[in-house]
């Protein structure tokens, strides 16, 4: 790892408090050795420094003193408390049990989302017609099935959605062939966020954006297996990991929505999924534990699955493909029976 902050990891001790908040996630652990170095390098300190003075009332007045200033300057609260949780962190590691006791104006207020909304189904549509074909394929699954960017691809490029992830497809010369749609989708446990393996499914519409990304990298020679990654690199560029990483999926969404006229951020697209996924279930097309199955939270489906070891019974399969087919009409972009102009009908008769 090559960072300006990597320096840190010489210190021992640094390096095994980072590795361990790694074995969780690696996630975690680069955003609070970042944040670490910042507090260091904005205070003229070091970490083994932090320890020794962390019991001492100077130190607490002086990490109230810091707060106060970076309110000063108009920083988000959000942003400030991270030094809060990292100095926390670093010093309950090291076997000190450090009360910071500074209250922090704003501490969950969101500035950057406030005034976020959902796209709507014609927005959407306009930014997957502006994206890159490998850009599609990534929007499509994070709006349709909910997927988050890092379970397409992780942080550091070393695993990502692999084409054997579509359990239920055949890979030919052509790209994937489903006999049965929608597919299912297996995200592994080791690209889930609360680390448990789970399924969701995915339409026509998606498989269409990934054949039409498969067959590009198909004229260029590629040879397709299962272990083969979803999301190709550019032929002209380095390929420097085996997966495209996380920073990479969320900029090609991201350029996308940008070429579409909008400021949203990329996780706008999974709050589209939640968002119309709720409204298809409070018209009793599909269950809440499934709802909450396919997007990946913990739940009672998703402890019955762990336990099963990945196994549920193939009738409630069946059932979830169902429920969520019907659920489609409210996310596809693509014509539906179920127009949009039905919904609002619809939506207008039990208003």
């Amino acid at each position: 790892m090559q960072s300006k902050y990597s320096y840190l990891l010489k210190d021992k001790d640094v390096r095994r408090w980072f590795e361990n908040l790694a074995a969780r996630s690696k996630v975690t652990a680069m955003v609070y050795l970042r944040t670490l170095s910042l507090y260091c390098e904005m205070n003229g300190t070091d970490p083994k420094a932090l320890l020794k003075v962390a019991s001492t009332k100077e130190f607490r007045d002086s990490f109230i003193d810091f707060v106060r200033s970076l309110e000063r300057q108009g920083k988000a609260g959000s942003y400030i408390v991270r030094f809060k949780k990292v100095l926390r962190s670093w010093f309950a590691f090291n076997g000190l049990d450090v009360k910071l006791k500074v209250n922090i104006a704003g501490e969950y207020d969101t500035p950057t989302i406030r005034d976020e909304r959902v796209p709507s189904k014609e927005e959407l549509d306009r930014i997957l017609r502006l994206a890159t074909p490998r850009g599609r394929v990534s929007i499509a699954l994070m709006a349709f099935s909910g997927l988050r960017p890092e379970s397409i691809g992780n942080y550091d490029g070393s695993d990502g959605l692999r084409l054997g992830d579509f359990v239920e497809a055949e890979i030919t010369d052509e790209g994937l062939k489903v006999s049965k749609l929608p597919t299912m989708l297996v995200i592994r446990k080791e690209l889930s966020k609360a680390r448990h393996q789970y399924f969701t499914f995915v339409p026509e519409q998606t498989l269409t954006y990934i054949n039409e990304h498969l067959s590009e990298r198909i004229e260029n020679d590629e040879e397709l297996n299962r272990q083969t990654p979803l999301l190709g690199f550019d032929p002209r560029g380095i390929r420097k990991n085996s997966f495209l990483r996380t920073n990479l999926v969320t900029r090609d969404i991201r350029e996308a929505i940008r070429r579409a006229g909008y400021s949203w951020r990329p996780y706008v697209l999974r709050a589209y999924f939640d968002t119309n996924m709720i409204i298809a279930e409070s018209k009793g097309k599909v269950s809440h534990p499934y709802l909450q199955f396919m997007m990946g939270h913990k739940g009672d489906i998703e402890a019955r699955y762990s336990t099963n070891k990945g196994v549920l019974p193939p009738d409630m399969i069946e059932d979830m493909r169902k429920c969520y087919k019907e659920c489609l009409p409210y996310l596809l972009t693509s014509a539906q029976p179920l127009e949009q102009s039905s919904i609002v009908i619809e939506a207008k008769l039990e208003a």
